[in-house]
């Protein structure tokens, strides 16, 4: 007998690899699909959140009443209309001085998209129409005026007493988790 006549080992049995990959592969698929649903909340888009606050309006001066002095009204001292940006977005803001020297932003038949962390600003950035103005109110001076109570509806918000309502001749929705504006309002004098 030669050494070429004995038989070879049998071969050792390889463990396959394939379902190792694969089902590590498919927990990276998972686990991305996981943190990008936390991330981008692709749900909100179909949830609408109506709110009603009370806007102050003009009230006419009470005249029952001989010698006393007329009832303050609130006045309109800016408005504007919130123009689309990455989201449609429609509705009339106005800051409103009411009788005792506080200001509020009201902004009415708000119609917007449901988004994650979005906040009323009160800015100094330049409005601009269309994809140009997704990105103005990133850098320039803002005034946090909260999170945004729903799309929908009309709302009021609180402006503190020491903000110069000069310096923020604009309002942003602002989406902070993503730096983009969903909508803006150029403020302007009302018509006398």
């Amino acid at each position: 007998m030669t050494g070429y006549d004995r038989p070879s080992p049998p071969a050792p049995r390889r463990r396959r690899r394939w379902p190792w990959v694969l089902g590590g592969v498919g927990f990276v698929v998972v686990l991305g699909v996981a943190v990008a649903a936390v991330i981008f909340q692709p749900w909100l888009i179909f949830v609408d959140t109506e709110v009603d606050d009370e806007i102050p309006v003009a009230v006419t001066p009470s005249t029952s009443q001989v010698g006393q002095p007329p009832q303050a009204a609130p006045i309109v001292l800016s408005e504007g209309r919130l123009i689309s940006h990455e989201h449609s977005t429609s509705g009339t803001v106005s800051i409103i001085e009411k009788p005792d020297g506080s200001r509020v932003l009201a902004i009415e038949n708000l119609d917007t998209t449901t988004g994650p962390d979005v906040h009323v600003w009160l800015s100094q950035a330049e409005v601009v129409e269309g994809f140009g103005g997704w990105r103005t109110a990133a850098d320039p001076p803002h005034v946090d005026l909260g999170m945004i109570k729903g799309n929908k509806g009309n709302q009021v918000y609180e402006i503190p007493a020491d903000v110069d309502l000069d310096a923020y001749p604009a309002v942003f929705l602002w989406c902070v988790k993503f730096s983009v504006s969903f909508g803006a309002a150029e403020l302007t004098a009302p018509p006398a």
